[in-house]
Formats: C-alpha cells, sequence, structure tokens
C-alpha cells in the first residue's frame, strides 16, 4: 500500500487503514488493521511521542510507505542517520510497501530495545521481504530513536 499525492497539492494523502497494520508479536494472521489516525497517524502527523521502540519502528514503517522522510530523520539516532535517505514512493524503482509482520520486541533496559521484523515490498514486479533486527536507544529527552539494524538472509 504506497500512499498517493493529491494532484497539484504536494500533499500526501492519508490513508484509513494504518500501513502497520497493529503489527506486534503472536498477531492473529488475518487481524483488522487499526484506523492510521488511532494508530501510527498519531505519531507521524501529529508529533505524539511513541512510548515504546515497537511503537517507533511501526510508525517508522508507516512513513517508509507514506515516503515521510521528515519523520524518518526525527526518529534516527543522529550519529547513524544517513545523508543520502530518499523514501518517495513515487520514484521510479520505489518499493511498494506491501505488509509488517513482528517477531520479536524485547525492552533490554530503560533505554534500549530492539525489534525484529519482517517487511514485505515489491519491486520491478518481484517480491521481497526485508528481514531486521532493529536497535533502539532512548535519550535523555525521552525520545525513541532508531540506532541500527542487522538485516537476516532467509
Amino acid at each position: 500500500m504506497n500512499a498517493e499525492t493529491a494532484r497539484g497539492t504536494g500533499k500526501t494523502i492519508r490513508p484509513a487503514d494504518c500501513p502497520c497494520g497493529g503489527a506486534a508479536p503472536n498477531q492473529k494472521s488475518g487481524a483488522k488493521a487499526p484506523r492510521y489516525a488511532q494508530c501510527c497517524g498519531r505519531f507521524v502527523d501529529d508529533a505524539a511521542v511513541p512510548a515504546t521502540a515497537l511503537e517507533l519502528m511501526r510508525s517508522r514503517y508507516t512513513a517508509y510507505v507514506l515516503g515521510d522522510e521528515a519523520y524518518l530523520r526525527s526518529t534516527w539516532a543522529s550519529e547513524t542517520c544517513p545523508a543520502d535517505l530518499d523514501v518517495d514512493p513515487a520514484a521510479v524503482g520505489a518499493p511498494r510497501w506491501l505488509g509488517l509482520a513482528v517477531k520479536r520486541h524485547e525492552q533490554r533496559d530503560d533505554t534500549h530495545a530492539i525489534v525484529e521484523f519482517v517487511a514485505r515490498y515489491k519491486t520491478g514486479g518481484r517480491a521481497f521481504r526485508l528481514h531486521e533486527t532493529s536497535r533502539f536507544t532512548r535519550g535523555d529527552d525521552g525520545r525513541w530513536r532508531y540506532v541500527d539494524g542487522e538485516v537476516s538472509s532467509d
């Protein structure tokens, strides 16, 4: 599901259902996706602060689907955020994100957590899976940030 751009406005149309699907460990297959505004929309659009690394990871997946580079940068640890982040969903060859599954969420301590997930996408007519174990830290400001991730080949 990719966001569309309203013709001539430059504004991204927000989906009714959240692209993250409310993904959580042990989520039942076929569970109904929560509404975007009540799920990741409150973080991506309304500046609410995710309380957990899991909420942050889901909202970052949603930001990739929507092509929201500003949100991705604001939730990335400054020491690991790449200079060349291109997430325009309308770009030629851009992935079309298909879904998210969360395998595990571990709160290591008050300031460190990991989230293991699989994100499915299509590009060039072929389907792919991104299986990553991501590391998150919580700063002195109380905000969780993505640090980095280890991609698995499976």
